[in-house]
Formats: structure tokens, sequence, C-alpha cells
């Protein structure tokens, strides 16, 4: 027998009404269903703007958020309003944040692979930092300085050889990764002594990042330790820890606060003896909790003496990180949050594959049936932004709900949209 889902895994505004259905920021779930369809994306923007004020307070100006995480112009829009940078990775997160009037200023590139039309691109907006990951980098930002003059303000991006016990796909931070700078081979040294010597760079500082999802603590410290070895005698004003927090997705995980986190790394920081200011990139931990995917229920396959399929009207394409990772998520159904889920069942998609699974060993209440809305929470970051149209499916809009009131802020496809760039 599993218990109720954990509410420590909703967004901070969840609730449950009297008629026992689940509602964020004081809006009910099947109110939004039957206003804008299934699947859905719901995000509590209060709780999105908590943990973004949280990020302010604990590293000050300079902290970024990590658009990959989740990004859309009302994100953009929203981080900036709550005082922080932006971190992008692609020329499309760039254009996007600056679709959305965030300042190029408060703008960190990203990328181990930023092509010359997206360092010139930053580079003529006047992007904030450029965080170079290669020597390949330098000889393009080079490249575009004899043409065009522009100096970069520049991090240069070293791996410190920490091992982030997370899963391969997402740890960073060991020797063996495709970004950054080797500190262990004296790669790093040597990037850094070209950078400072290059009329196309003003080097200001050091960037590192372990990898995602970390939870031991340790790997911070360990982390800071590496960092402030090799960057105190540069003598650099900046040093950015990127980010890594660990989110907690299923019952038994805990979350570290945004506000703990900061103060861990600052105590670590220091104890090393770093002398630059520190400044760091949270994504996952800013948008992961605030919101969740809510399904329909459209088959009930009960394969007696195996398992119990039930299948949604979403999948892999809303939520690809069971496939990739093997990630783990709650369910739950609305309309019975604090109902035992004492049924064991396999959520799964509705697409051509059979690895389209949601959720490997889900439980739900007994009664779930073809037609009920099914919940995934926890679905806030690598979801939107990890989606595709495969198998031609409709990627689902996106709702923020503040204060009793919901708002689209990025549109359910239609299948026109799937054409407009097909030219037959």
């Amino acid at each position: 027998m599993h218990s109720p889902v954990p509410f420590s895994l909703l967004p901070d505004h969840a609730a449950v009404d009297p008629d026992g259905m689940l509602t964020v920021a004081g809006v009910r779930i099947d109110d939004l269903v039957e206003a804008f369809g299934t699947p859905l994306f719901v995000y509590d923007e209060e709780h999105l703007r908590a943990r973004c004020r949280e990020a302010v307070e604990a590293f000050g100006d300079g902290v970024a958020y990590a658009t990959k995480a989740f990004l859309c112009k009302a994100m953009a829009r929203l981080a900036h309003e709550e005082g922080m940078h932006l971190d992008v990775a692609t020329g499309g997160e760039l254009h996007t944040a600056l679709a959305a009037d965030v300042p190029a200023e408060r703008l960190v590139l990203h990328g181990n692979n930023k092509s010359i039309r997206e360092l010139r691109m930053a580079l003529e907006f006047g992007v904030g930092r450029i965080v170079i990951d290669s020597f390949d980098e330098i000889d393009r930002l080079e490249s575009l300085h004899e043409t065009h003059g522009q100096i970069a303000t520049a991090l240069l991006r070293v791996t410190p050889g920490v091992e982030a016990h997370t899963h391969e796909y997402i740890a960073t931070g060991q020797d063996d990764s495709k970004f950054g700078f080797t500190v262990s081979t004296g790669v790093a040294a040597k990037a850094v002594e070209r950078a400072m010597a290059s009329p196309a760079i003003n080097l200001i500082g050091i960037h590192a990042h372990i990898g995602s999802q970390v939870f031991r603590l340790d790997s911070f410290r360990s982390a800071a330790k590496v960092l402030a070895d090799f960057s105190n005698p540069l003598g650099l004003a900046e040093l950015s820890v990127g980010g890594g927090l660990g989110v907690a997705y299923v019952d038994g995980e805990e979350t570290l606060p945004i506000p703990a986190w900061g103060k861990i790394v600052l105590e670590a920081c220091a104890e090393a003896g770093v002398t630059a200011r520190i400044t760091a990139e949270p994504g996952r931990s800013i948008a992961a909790s605030a919101a969740l995917t809510v399904y329909e229920v459209g088959t009930v396959k009960d394969l007696e003496g195996i398992r119990t399929y039930v299948a949604v009207d979403g999948g892999m394409s809303d939520n690809p990180r069971p496939v990739l990772y093997g990630s783990g998520y709650e369910t739950f159904l609305p309309r019975a949050v604090q109902a035992d889920r004492t049924k064991a069942v396999r959520v799964v998609g509705k697409h051509c594959e059979s690895g389209d699974v949601l959720v490997r060993e889900a439980f739900v209440p007994e009664d779930i049936a073809v037609g009920d809305l099914l919940a995934t929470p926890v679905t806030g970051a690598y979801g939107h932004s990890m989606g595709s149209n495969y198998n031609k499916v409709l990627r689902p809009p996106v709702i923020f709900v503040r204060e009793g009131e919901a708002r689209v802020v990025v549109e359910r496809e239609t299948y026109e949209d799937l054409l407009l760039k097909d030219l037959g």
C-alpha cells in the first residue's frame, strides 16, 4: 500500500477543495482541463517567483536562472522581474530571452560548441558574460574581433575533476567531459593564459558545473577546494559554481532548499579561501516542483497475472526524462489527492515505442478508470523544454496560475502548426 502523494512534491500553493479536487493557486485542476484540455503543464507562478527571490537572496546580483530547465517568454520575464540574470545555452534561448525584453547585459551565454552566428549575436547585442568552453571558441572570438573589433567579457569554464554521483548523462564535472577545460591536466591553465593574452577577450572569471541532480553536498565542497586552488592565484573577480542542486521527484527523497544550498556553497568557498565574488546558476531547483502535468487516462489494460498498464494521452514527447535517465515519478488522481494509492500500475504514453514509459512502478487508487485525470508532479523542469513532436503529437500548452486566475503562456500546438515548415 502507498499513502497519498506527498504534498512536499506539489507546488507551493497546492490544496484540496471541499470536493476533494486538487487546486493550484486557487484554481481547480478539472476546471483547467475543461478550459484547456490535456495533456497540460500547470505552473504555480508564485512558486517560481519565490524560488527566484530565494536565489537572489542567497547569492546576490549576478545569480542566473538556467533557462534550459524551462524557458518561454513569460518565464524569462518572470526571472528578470525577480532580479535574476539568465543563463542561455543556445542562440534560440538567447533569442527568446531578448524577445522577452530581458536586457542583454543580464544574460550569460553557455554552450560547448557555440557557432560563429551565436557568438556574433552575443557580441552584437552586448551579452553580459560569455562562458568560453574550448580553444576553438577562442579562435572564433578572435576571428570576430579581427572583423568587428568587439571584445567578449568572459568566464572560462573548467572541469574540476569532481564526480557528482549522479546519472552519467548529467554529470559534467569529471575530467572525461565534453564541457570545459580540464584542471588536472594543465589544459585549463593554458586556456587562462591564452585568454588573458587575447585582445578579443576580457577574462573576468572562472566557471564550473559538476552536474545535475546532485544531492551529496561533499561534491560541492570538493569542487570549491579545487576551484579555489586554481582560481585564487589568477586574481579574477568572479567565480560561478554553476547549478546542479537536486530536487525530490518521489516519496522518500528530500529537496535541499535554495537558501540552505547557497549557505553551504558560500561557506565551502570561504573555507577553501575563494577570494572572487561567488555566483551560481540554479535551474531545476527554481522550476521543477512548481509544475505538474495533467493527462487523461485513455486505456486501462489488465494483463492478468503480469501487470496493469494505464495509458495516457501524452508520454515521452512531453516528458522524456524516464526514457533518457530512468527517472522516477509519483502519480495520483487529482480527484482523489488524499486517497491511498493501493493499485500498482505502469503508466505509459501513446507513442509507438515499448519504452514510452512515464512511471514504471506507479501507484494509484483502486478505482482508476478510463476518463480519469492523472497527474505527475515535479515536471516543471525538462518537460516542456525537452518536449518533441514525435509521432507528430501536439506539444501541450503551458498554463500559469496565480491568485485564482489562469493564463496561457504557451499555446497548445495545432495540426496546422506541424506543417508550418513542411514545404511538401
